[in-house]
């Protein structure tokens, strides 16, 4: 999603403009309503409600294209993981994502999610089947979804410790080395075990 900061709705997608003028508002500290969002986006303030049943709808949708970035970012120009390394450095992604986008990531994961809304709940477990796949294939013999469900944990308490403050995020090096250290201290357990381990260089 684009998020260059243009406001006005000039490139004929009423939706895409909407979103947009939604995640500037949310990047910006707004609480946005329907009529400010259209007013962002340069419309009418009936213009939403083609697209948008209502501002949660519209929160939803901005969720989903968030969930869709964040999978292309752990999947793009990139091998499927298979060794602990390649699952720190998809956790240093994943911080790296929400630190770059912290109002969409906290929209995400920071609100309840709307189990009604198919699309959300889709790309949800699509990044879950994503990370615990991975998981999986690297620790064959390992308890998958619950040695998924620590490692997945403890990126997303990284980067919500990274984004409250309570870790410097001093430069991006400093935040993926903490990242990484924070893994092998983890991952270090499996090692020797016959599943693939991380690189010791």
């Amino acid at each position: 999603m684009s998020t260059s900061g243009k406001s006005g709705y000039h490139h004929g997608d009423l939706r895409a403009a909407l979103m947009e003028a939604a995640v500037e508002m949310l990047e910006q500290g707004e609480t946005f309503s329907m009529r400010a969002v259209a007013r962002r986006a340069g419309v009418s303030p009936t213009a939403p409600y083609r697209h948008f049943e209502d501002r949660e709808a519209l929160e939803s949708a901005v969720a989903v294209e968030g969930f869709r970035d964040l999978k292309t970012a752990l999947t793009e120009g990139r091998d499927a993981p298979s060794s602990a390394t390649d699952l720190a450095e998809n956790a240093v992604t994943y911080v790296s994502f929400a630190l770059s986008r912290p109002a969409v990531f906290r929209l995400m994961f920071g609100n309840e999610c709307d189990d009604t809304n198919d699309q959300r709940v889709q790309a949800a477990a699509e990044l879950h089947e994503l990370l615990s796949g991975a998981v999986g294939t690297v620790f064959p013999d390992a308890d998958a979804p619950t040695l998924g469900t620590a490692l997945w944990s403890l990126a997303h308490g990284l980067a919500f410790l990274h984004l409250d403050g309570k870790f410097a995020a001093t430069s991006s090096e400093e935040v993926a080395a903490r990242v990484r250290s924070s893994f092998d201290a983890v991952l270090s357990t499996h090692r020797g075990s016959g599943a693939a381990t991380r690189d010791t260089d």
